[in-house]
């Protein structure tokens, strides 16, 4: 048997697998399920974070497909910022609020987790 951590949107589970392939789990877990240390930004993203006080961020893991308004543009709540390809549907990632985008923080073909910070707007 062989024992593997998962973790799935930000709870960590504790998995046993048999060497058959059967997956081997508590019934009802001893424990509340424990959250994940938060992801460490690499450095030179660091550097360009945080430029607007508007965070917008990945709801789920996916591809940067596409990217909608560049730095400076001025978009309207529901407007398209960035496009996402996630479990092979492109799914528009929205302005939350009417503004300006500050900053882009990913490019076309990066891989992003939930969560993570694709753009800033003001």
């Amino acid at each position: 048997m062989k024992s593997y951590t998962i973790t799935v949107n930000g709870n960590v589970y504790d998995v046993t697998v048999e060497e058959n392939g059967a997956v081997s789990a508590p019934a009802a877990p001893a424990a509340a399920p424990r959250k994940a240390a938060p992801a460490v930004a690499p450095a030179a993203k660091a550097a360009t974070s945080g430029a607007g006080n508007i965070k917008i961020e990945a709801g789920a893991a996916g591809k940067v497909f596409k990217i909608e308004a560049a730095a400076g543009t001025s978009v309207k709540k529901g407007d398209p910022v960035l496009v996402l390809e996630i479990m092979k549907m492109e799914t528009p990632v929205v302005a939350p609020a009417d503004g300006t985008v500050a900053s882009i923080e990913v490019a076309v073909g990066d891989s992003v987790e939930a969560g993570a910070l694709l753009a800033t707007m003001n």
